[in-house]
Formats: C-alpha cells, structure tokens, sequence
C-alpha cells in the first residue's frame, strides 16, 4: 500500500510507543470467517458497544457472513435498511446465477449505500469499524467489504460564544469534521479548495484534515506544514491546540505563532488570503498559519462597518492592548520613582489616598492582579449561571473591603479595574499580557521609568525576531511592506483591496481588479 496507508499497519500494533514489527501476511484477511471475527473479537476485546452479527446470506448454499459494527457511532437505519435487509431478504428477488456469491456481486446489485470500498488489509478493516462505519465479511472470502454508515449524535450548528460580531452570519464551527469541511464549502464555492486529510495518534487516531487552495497558498508552505504533522508520533491528540504545540515556531515564546478561530467566515478569509487551516475531527476550533501579530487586533466586524468606523475601532483596540500592557507599570513608576512627572493637584490626592496603606505601590498592582486572574480563572471554571457574578460581585467586594481595610489604595483599585477591562478588548493577546502586565510592573518597581522603557525594548526585539512558518511576525510592520498597510493601522474599503498580503507570499497576489470604486452619475443624467 503505497502512501500513508502503509503507516496504519504499524501504528495499530505500536505499544508503549514502540513499534511492532509483523510480516505481511499477518495483515492479510483469512478466508475463514471464524477466524477474522475471532482476531477482530481478540483486539476490540469484549466491550459491550462491539457488535458482530452473524447471518445466513445463501440459505441453500449455507454460505454465512457477518457485520461489526461500534454500537453508538454507526447509523443504525442505515444498517438495517440498506445493508441486512437487502442481504437477508432481497437476495432472493435478486438471483446471482449459477456463479456463486461474492463480495464484488454484494456490493454491486445489494447494498444501498453510496460509500463502500472492497478491502483485504486487516489493520485497515479494525480502522474501518473504529471510524463508525459497517464492516462485512464473507465467509470463503480474504477481503470485506467497508460500509459508509457513520451516524453519531452532534451539536447543532450555532454563533461561537467567544466570537460574538454585530454583523455577519450566526454560525460556528462543530465538533464533526465533516460538518466543519461542509461550511467551509459554503464560504469558498471553488473546485482549487483543497481538503488534505490525515491521521495522528498511536491510540487516539484523530483525523486531521488541512483547508488551503491550489494556486493562492504557496506549495512550499504546504509542504512545511505537512512535514511538521508527518513528524508527530505520539498517543493521542484531543484538540487542536495539541497540534498547535506541536508544529508552532518558538514554543517558549509566551506569544503564540497560530491563530485560532471558530467562525468559518474567518477560516474562509484567512485561507482565501493564501493560509493554510488545520481542523481535527472533535474539535470546533480551527487554526491558521501562517499568523501575524496584528491579527490579534482585527475582528470580523472590522470588515462590515464602513471603513473609518472599523478604522477607529481597530485604533480603540490598540490603546487597550497598551493600557492593559503598560497601565500597572506606568502607575508604579511614577507613584514611586518619578512623582515630578505627575501633576501636584493628582499627586496630592495620590499620595493622601496611600498614605495609609502599609505595601509599596509595586506589591498593591502585582497582589492586585494575581488576585484579578485568580476571580478570572473562578468565573471560567464555575457553572456559567454563577459565573458572571463571582467575577463582578468577587471584585467589588474584594476591593472595597481591601480599601476599608487600608490594604491598598483606591487609585491602585483603580488602576487593577481599568486593566482588567482593557484585557479582554484583545483576546487573542490574553495570555501574553498576563505575562507582560505583571512582568512590566515588577520591573517598574525596581527601576523605574527606564526598566519599563527597557523591557519594551527587549519586548519589540523578540516580536521581530518570531517567524511564523517562515513569516515575520511583525509582518507587514517589520519588515515593511507599505502595500499591506491598507488592513494594519487603518481599514480601507473593500475595493482598494487590490492585493492579498504581500507577506504571507501567496502564488496568486491579485485579489481583485481596480477600477471598482463607486462613482455617483454625472450630472444632467435624466
């Protein structure tokens, strides 16, 4: 078996992450039908879901032949309509002639089902029934024959909670991959849109599929993103974000070099734009590469309002991302280290406010915060009805009675409130400015203005230094590329658009021809 089939014999038999090594004739069928449903009964074990229903296909021939089948993954109509039904009664209305009964004749004149597939490998058989589709053997026959019949309960398709736009289509990404491949078939309506699936995980077996289309994604990022998949060797992916640790440039880099979304709108867009997405079978999260740092600051929404509200949106975005960065350490630096720099009026007020508290203003911010993570991480993991109000009612509470009690002064609750809110405005830039908020005031608290200047620097540094799949990361900022400023800092209509990003180095550059700006009639038209 050529390809990536001739992996699955192996991986099947692997065990504590070694190999087993088996003749080839060991992973051909047998003949005898006793004998295959005893090696399949041998490996699936006796688990109640594991269904082998043996039957009597040719009553005057005595020939017998059975069905496995994983009780809770299959389509149990499908089965009995279309696959026994024919078998055990309309066989007879079905004469075969005087050649005897096979599988090849089965699948052409009896089952009903639009997939199947003639099959003599063993290994691929037991990969048959665990994907939740039909397997048929035959007695006196070294093959069987693989029954499309996957029938799963799923989630309705609905808006993704943590991608919540004003405009734009209501629908998300499930945890069916076939579902996932669908709605990304009715964003892109093009035969170049390539669906490439995979397999990975010695017991798991997830299916792994990439998204990208022919002539706009370049080959050589195809090749890379297949190349760091093919190398992963391990027991189980459950999730997406597991592959995203396993392929990302700069693991140790607290920001990420994958972007991740639940929308197909989103999926569409970055794959039309020359990204490859990579989605597994169990997960509604999607990820895309390459990605850029200024992708944490784009919204779907940005695109449909009109272009200089998304643009003031987008500069809103960024001034959130900085206060919510750079806010703690400014307040340390200058309340402990550069008092000139603050109006008298403000200092005054600051200093009376603080007078009494018995920490220095870098444990206030940094105690302050650790405690804000700790209601965030409580509201996550609490059912979702009391969610919301141990993250409100916890704060409040805390911080008054921190204030009353003289831990800590208002203008630090304050500062700890504004931050907490800003943080959230960037989402895809959470974890990052968790590190960066405390890292930055800690660092203030010791030296200041210039440590804060310092570590900015060191910040700017590493950001230019990450590739993503080969792209910089500041892309298109650094290095520059003044064509793709036009989805950066500003959002220019939709037909002054020309071109696909420059940086990701798409095969096909145009996006669209110019001359589609609106012109109002000319004057004097009746």
């Amino acid at each position: 078996m050529p390809g990536r089939q001739t992996r699955k014999p192996r991986k099947l038999g692997e065990k504590n992450g070694d190999a087993m090594a088996a003749p080839p004739s060991e992973d051909a069928l047998s003949e005898d039908l006793n004998e295959n449903l005893s090696r399949l009964s041998g490996l699936l074990g006796k688990s109640p879901d594991i269904v082998m229903r043996r039957f009597i296909v040719d009553v005057q021939a005595g020939l017998e032949a059975a069905i496995v089948f994983v009780d809770g993954l299959v389509d149990k109509e499908t089965i009995n309509s279309h696959v026994l039904r024919p078998l055990m009664i309309n066989l007879y209305n079905c004469p075969h002639g005087p050649q005897p009964l096979d599988l090849a004749w089965i699948e052409e004149h009896l089952v009903t089902v639009n997939d199947t597939k003639r099959n003599s490998s063993f290994a691929e058989a037991v990969d048959t029934v665990l994907n939740g589709d039909t397997l048929l053997l035959l007695q006196g026959h070294a093959e069987t024959l693989q029954i499309a019949s996957k029938g799963w309960d799923k989630r309705e398709i609905s808006e993704p909670d943590a991608e919540v736009i004003v405009k734009g289509p209501r629908e998300g990404f499930i945890e069916n991959l076939r579902t996932n491949t669908a709605l990304l078939r009715r964003k892109i309506r093009h035969p170049d849109l390539t669906f490439e699936k995979i397999r990975i995980g010695r017991k798991t077996r997830t299916d792994v599929c990439l998204a990208y289309i022919r002539g706009i994604a370049r080959e050589d990022l195809v090749t890379e993103v297949r190349r760091r998949l093919d190398r992963i060797d391990t027991d189980s992916i459950l999730s997406t974000a597991y592959l995203a640790q396993f392929i990302e440039d700069a693991a140790f880099s607290i920001f990420s070099t994958t972007a991740y979304t639940e929308r197909p709108d989103v999926a569409a867009a970055k794959i039309l734009e020359g990204r490859i997405a990579i989605m597994i079978n169990g997960s509604p999260v999607v990820y895309t590469v390459p990605t850029l740092f200024m992708e944490s600051f784009q919204s779907p929404d940005d695109y449909n309002f009109r272009p200089l509200y998304a643009t003031f949106i987008r500069w809103t975005r960024f001034l959130a991302f900085a206060l919510t960065v750079f806010l703690p350490a400014l307040f340390v630096a200058l309340t402990t280290f550069n008092q000139e720099l603050i109006p008298t009026p403000l200092l005054i007020n600051i200093a009376a406010a603080s007078d009494a508290t018995p920490f220095p203003a870098v444990l206030e911010v940094v105690g302050m915060g650790i405690v804000f993570e700790i209601l965030r991480e409580a509201g996550i993991r609490i059912p979702r009805s009391f969610g919301p109000a141990v993250s409100i009612v916890g704060g409040l509470v805390i911080g008054e009675s921190a204030v009353g009690a003289g831990l800590i002064g208002q203008p630090t609750v304050i500062v700890v409130a504004l931050t907490a809110i800003t943080s959230y405005v960037v989402p895809l830039q959470i974890e990052s400015g968790a590190f960066l908020r405390l890292g930055m005031a800690i660092v203030a608290g010791i030296f200041g203005l210039f440590g804060i200047l310092q570590c900015a620097l060191l910040i700017l540094i590493h950001l230019a230094s990450l590739r993503s799949f080969g792209v910089p990361y500041l892309s298109p900022l650094a290095p520059l590329q003044l064509g793709d400023l036009k989805d950066t800092l500003v959002r220019v209509p939709h037909w002054a658009m020309l071109t696909r990003p420059r940086s990701l180095e798409p095969e096909d550059t145009i996006r669209q021809k110019p001359g589609a700006r609106p012109h109002p009639p000319k004057e004097g038209r009746k």
